[in-house]
């Protein structure tokens, strides 16, 4: 063979060779990027080629697919009682990615999901049949929260203290999630949503931090007891009434002039919210002792999942004594979510240990077989010993008996409780945010919940906004219903 055509072979075959590496590489490597890239409407068109699997609220199913007509999109989502569950369900869109347990579980609902696949699917590469999501939320303390917060803009978490289950999570103002399943229409709703200036479709419960107020100082007082600053809740505190912000000339004021704040005990503290008792205690501890009772109660934790994950609650680092004694009162940068003032409640309420909140109890495939059990998951930690969780309930309960939590009250039930009202805005001009945080045991059955209720905006007055006025009420609607 001359040399001529020898090189020419050779050229052609590596030509050749260049090909099938190149093909290959197509169909194993960037055959599945392009498979699995969201802009390939195959993947949605897959989706919604079946109907989906169903979140579960005590076994009733509060998600279903409908048949669609005039669209290569056989099915789509639908939800019953879509307002009162959207915080819980988040949405599953044909135009916009899923959220909350939609998202979370969107494998699991499409049939996508590997523990699916029978051995048969594996061989035929047949979709599975989707499974359900089976959730911890009671319907009625989920509804007694929605009602109860009304037209008012704020949130709500209910929790079981000793099992940790999450019994509700209300968001308000709330939206319809079937808004935004059909991709012809969902584009206007979209637009619409995010462009309302309450923002609906902020999940406030999870994932809103904001100052939590006066509630901050249950655990400013679990870090005093736990550090041996007091003996009990009794004792009298080294409190001067008024007290001056340590570098300042600014007095801490009490919002109740009269109250018997100077030197108060951490009982009579709680009772009347004095702010000069746990600024002064915030400062006698330092901040490093009150950041680490904080953490352990779940602040600073930006790993949270129940299984949604929920926004970091914050106790700032790196503050002089005054931004000290500020945060002392759940004030400065201190910040918080509904679910996290409901764990601090819970595990007052359960002697000092935190079960780890979650709202799905178990996941399931078609046939109702168990593929995870979350109880079985759920981690118990000791926040504080039996005995400041003890001095505590007890002063939580004098704040609802005959204190500033007596809106609370139910006949029946033991309740304790704690109010905040939060300053924000420049130089505390706008709306305080009202706060109430709580436990109840039923006296008969023994049966216990926590909550947490923060109300940002209502039509009340300013000078009428408190946490007894406004978020104590729908604490007490919601323990009323998860006790009954």
């Amino acid at each position: 063979m001359n040399k001529t055509i020898r090189r020419a072979s050779v050229f052609a075959l590596l030509l050749v060779l260049a090909l099938l590496v190149r093909a290959t590489w197509v169909q194993f490597y960037d055959g599945k990027a392009l498979a699995d890239d969201n802009d390939n409407r195959r993947n949605v068109i897959e989706t919604y080629s079946h109907p989906l699997g169903n979140i579960i609220v005590a076994g009733d199913a509060i998600t279903g697919s409908a048949r669609t007509k005039g669209s290569d999109l056989a099915y789509k989502r639908t939800y019953k009682n879509g307002k009162l569950y959207a915080a819980v369900t988040g949405y599953a869109s044909q135009a916009y990615a899923p959220t909350q347990l939609e998202g979370i579980y969107q494998d699991l609902l499409n049939g996508t999901d590997n523990r699916l696949k029978t051995v048969m699917d594996t061989v035929t590469g047949k979709r599975a049949d989707p499974g359900d999501v089976l959730t911890t939320i009671d319907p009625a303390v989920q509804k007694a929260a929605y009602d109860a917060l009304g037209d008012n803009k704020g949130a709500a978490v209910a929790v079981d203290p000793k099992t940790g289950k999450i019994l509700a999570v209300v968001s308000t103002p709330s939206y319809d999630p079937a808004q935004l399943t059909d991709a012809n229409t969902a584009g206007v709703a979209w637009k619409k949503l995010n462009t309302d200036k309450d923002k609906p479709l902020t999940n406030r419960a999870l994932r809103q931090p904001l100052p939590p107020g006066s509630t901050f100082k249950l655990v400013v007082a679990a870090a005093a007891l736990e550090n041996g600053l007091y003996k009990n809740v009794d004792d009298r505190t080294d409190s001067p009434d008024p007290y001056t912000l340590p570098g300042t000339t600014r007095e801490l004021p009490n919002e109740n002039k009269s109250a018997p704040c100077e030197d108060a005990s951490i009982r009579v503290a709680l009772r009347y919210s004095c702010n000069n008792v746990f600024g002064k205690m915030a400062v006698d501890l330092g901040q490093d002792k009150v950041k680490a009772m904080a953490e352990k109660f779940g602040f600073n934790d930006d790993e949270l999942d129940v299984p949604v994950r929920a926004y970091a609650s914050v106790y700032p680092s790196n503050m002089d004594k005054a931004q000290t004694a500020l945060s002392g009162i759940g004030q400065f940068d201190v910040t918080a979510t509904p679910l996290q003032m409901a764990m601090v409640s819970a595990t007052i309420a359960n002697g000092g240990k935190l079960v780890s909140p979650h709202m799905v109890s178990q996941i399931t495939d078609s046939n109702g077989d168990v593929l995870k059990d979350y109880a079985d998951s759920a981690d118990t930690k000791e926040i504080v010993s039996s005995s400041t969780a003890e001095q505590l309930q007890s002063a939580m309960e004098t704040v609802v008996k005959d204190g500033t939590g007596t809106n609370a009250l139910i006949d029946g039930v033991t309740v304790g409780g704690k109010t905040g009202t939060a300053q924000h805005g420049e130089n505390n001009s706008k709306t305080p945010y009202a706060w109430f945080t709580s436990y109840g045991k039923s006296d008969s059955s023994g049966k216990e919940v926590a909550v947490a209720v923060m109300v940002e905006q209502s039509d009340a007055a300013r000078s009428e906004v408190s946490g007894n006025g406004l978020a104590a009420p729908v604490a007490k609607a919601m323990m009323q219903a998860a006790l009954k």
